[in-house]
């Protein structure tokens, strides 16, 4: 089931979970990420359906070629059929009705908004790109585009949780140097990372004060798909969009 929260002032934010696609084993149902070996045709099947769930026209998804860095695009229509999409870790647009989606397994998708502004973002924040300052690149490139911290929305969907992200020590007091709020132990005791914990410190610095987090961990949820549980698993996928058509 695709989780949606619809904002009063006309934002949008939607998290797929793993089931009803058409993808087989090991990517079943729902995968939504074409670079991880599934069909094609399976991946392209999904897309649809999952916008069509959402009401929105699958041509006006924008998606992105993730690489775990910080920079931003900033997207005004979508891609041409044969256009090279960007590696980049984020997505900004003024164009309200315009799809931004993102894909994760484990890392962090965060989803902002600024009605007023009739700006939209999304970022693809994993442990590397969490510390190389992509969401506060996102915000910025929002900032640029006319938004304001103090009036947005930020929703972040479900990613592995700091319990469940085990790490070495010098990882962890690496991460932890960079982003203190990152710091964190597994349930069973041993270092590990909070990547979503720390895109929330983040954003409050920033001077986003509405944020909403997902309680999902996706490596402990079986309706999720998981790369630190599975490996070769398919990708949810976060969208956000403003209503209105420009």
């Amino acid at each position: 089931m695709i989780q949606r929260y619809d904002d009063e002032n006309g934002a949008h934010f939607a998290f797929t979970d793993r089931w009803g696609g058409v993808s087989a084993v090991p990517y079943e149902q729902l995968n939504l990420g074409g670079a991880v070996g599934d069909d094609p045709e399976a991946v392209r099947a999904n897309r649809t359906l999952a916008a069509g769930s959402l009401g929105l026209d699958p041509a006006r998804v924008v998606w992105m070629n993730q690489v775990h860095g910080r920079d931003v695009a900033v997207v005004e229509g979508p891609w041409a059929p044969d256009a090279d999409i960007p590696s980049v870790d984020a997505l900004v647009t003024a164009r309200r009705g315009l799809a931004l989606a993102v894909l994760t397994a484990d890392c962090v998708p965060v989803l902002l908004a600024d009605p007023v502004a009739g700006v939209a973002g999304a970022a693809h924040a994993g442990r590397p790109g969490m510390l190389a300052g992509v969401v506060p690149a996102a915000v910025e490139a929002m900032v640029a585009l006319g938004a304001e911290p103090s009036r947005m929305h930020a929703w972040t969907g479900p990613a592995v949780c700091g319990a469940c992200y085990e790490v070495p020590e010098r990882m962890r007091a690496e991460a932890a140097a960079t982003e203190p709020a990152c710091w964190a132990e597994t349930g069973w005791g041993t270092p590990a990372v909070d990547v979503g914990a720390g895109v929330h410190a983040q954003l409050a610095a920033l001077g986003v004060r509405e944020r909403s987090r997902s309680p999902v961990c996706t490596r402990e949820s079986a309706d999720h798909f998981s790369y630190r549980r599975d490996r070769t698993t398919g990708r949810l996928a976060g969208y956000v969009w403003l209503d209105g058509q420009d």
